[in-house]
C-alpha cells in the first residue's frame, strides 16, 4: 500500500485536509514515531519504497534520503523555510517541492517582537531574580525609543516593521532584492548594522546568508546593541557572537533558532542570551493554518501526479 509519511514533529491529523481523498485512493497516513525533529538517518529509513508523499518538518531530507525514495513524488513543507531540502535533487529526482509562505508570517513577527521587549524591560531576568529570592526592579527601556534594523524585508519582516512601527520605533532595513518601500527607509547592510539599536533578522540560510552575522559584522554594530535571530540557525556565527556578548560590546541576544538543534551549548551560560526552542510558527492558530494548507499542498500535488 502507498503511504504519505508526516515527518513534522507534532501534527494534528484533524487538519489533514481531504484525508479522505487518500483513504479512498488506498494511501494510508503514517506519523513521526518519535515525536522530535527526524536525523537524516531516521527519516532514510522511515521514506521506504512505497512512500509517495513526505508531509515535512525540517528534518534534512537530502540527496541521500531522496535517492532512496523511488516513489516519493511530493513533499508538502509544514513552514516557509526550504533550507532543509535539497532543491536540486528533488528536481533531478522529478518530486514536486512545495511550501507555506504566508502562514507563519505573524506568529514569527509577533514572538520577534516579545524578544525585542524581553530584552529591553528583563522580563524573563526580573522573573528568574524573584523565583530565586530577589526583589530587584530592574531600570528597562522603551522600544519606543529604538532604531530597528531589519535583514530582509520579506513577509515576515514587513510583518515585523508594521508591528514595531506600531510601539513608536524607528525601522530601516537591508533586503538585497528591494530597491524602495511604502514605509520602511532602505539601507546598506553595513549602515543598517551601524544604525540599529536592534538587529532582527529575516532572511533563509543559504551560501550567501551563511554567517552573514560574522565577528565582522558584528563590530560594525552599535556598542550596547541587541540583536535578535527568529529566522534560521547558522546566519549567525555563534562563536563571534559570544565573544561579542562576554565582552560586553553587545548589551544581549534573543534566539529562536541554533546552527545545530537541539542547542545545548555555552551561549545558554550567558545571562544576556535569551532563547527559545525554535517556535516562531508555534501559535495554534498559526499551526492550524499551516497543517491545512500544508496537507491540501500534498493532496494537491499528488491529484496533479496522477496519483489520486
Amino acid at each position: 500500500m502507498s503511504k504519505v509519511l508526516i515527518t513534522t514533529s507534532s501534527f494534528d491529523l484533524g487538519n489533514f485536509a481531504e484525508a479522505k481523498a487518500l483513504r479512498d485512493a488506498g494511501i494510508s497516513i503514517e506519523t513521526n514515531p518519535f515525536g522530535r525533529r527526524l536525523t537524516e538517518d531516521e527519516i532514510a529509513e522511515l521514506v521506504s519504497d512505497n512512500v509517495v508523499a513526505i508531509l515535512a518538518g525540517l528534518e534534512p531530507l537530502t540527496d541521500r534520503v531522496l535517492s532512496n525514495a523511488k516513489k516519493l513524488r511530493v513533499i508538502a513543507r509544514c513552514g516557509t523555510g526550504l533550507d532543509s531540502v535539497d532543491l536540486d535533487s528533488a528536481k533531478r529526482l522529478g518530486i514536486d517541492v512545495f511550501n507555506t509562505p504566508d502562514a507563519p508570517t505573524q506568529a514569527v513577527a509577533e514572538l520577534t517582537i516579545a524578544h525585542m521587549l524581553n530584552m529591553l524591560r528583563h522580563v524573563s531576568t526580573t522573573e528568574a531574580n524573584m523565583r530565586n529570592g530577589q526583589w530587584t526592579p530592574l531600570m528597562g527601556s522603551l522600544l519606543a525609543t529604538k532604531t530597528i534594523g531589519l535583514i530582509g524585508l520579506g513577509r515576515i519582516g514587513n510583518a515585523v516593521a508594521k508591528l514595531a512601527q506600531a510601539f513608536g520605533a524607528r525601522v530601516l532595513a537591508y533586503d538585497p532584492v528591494l530597491n524602495t518601500h511604502q514605509t520602511v527607509h532602505l539601507e546598506s547592510l553595513e549602515e543598517v548594522l551601524a544604525q540599529a539599536d536592534i538587529v532582527s533578522l529575516h532572511v533563509p540560510i543559504t551560501e550567501g546568508t551563511f554567517h552573514l552575522i560574522d565577528a565582522q559584522s558584528l563590530a560594525r554594530m552599535k556598542q550596547g546593541a541587541f540583536i535578535v535571530n527568529v529566522s534560521r540557525g547558522g546566519l549567525i556565527d555563534e562563536s563571534a557572537l559570544e565573544q561579542a556578548l562576554k565582552s560586553n560590546y553587545l548589551a544581549g541576544a534573543a534566539l529562536d533558532c541554533f546552527e545545530n538543534e537541539p542547542y545545548d551549548g555555552s551561549l545558554l551560560q550567558l545571562s544576556n542570551v535569551h532563547v527559545t526552542a525554535h517556535m516562531g510558527s508555534y501559535a495554534r492558530e498559526t499551526r492550524d493554518l499551516m497543517e491545512v494548507e500544508a496537507s491540501t499542498n500534498l493532496v494537491n500535488g499528488l491529484r496533479k501526479r496522477g496519483l489520486i
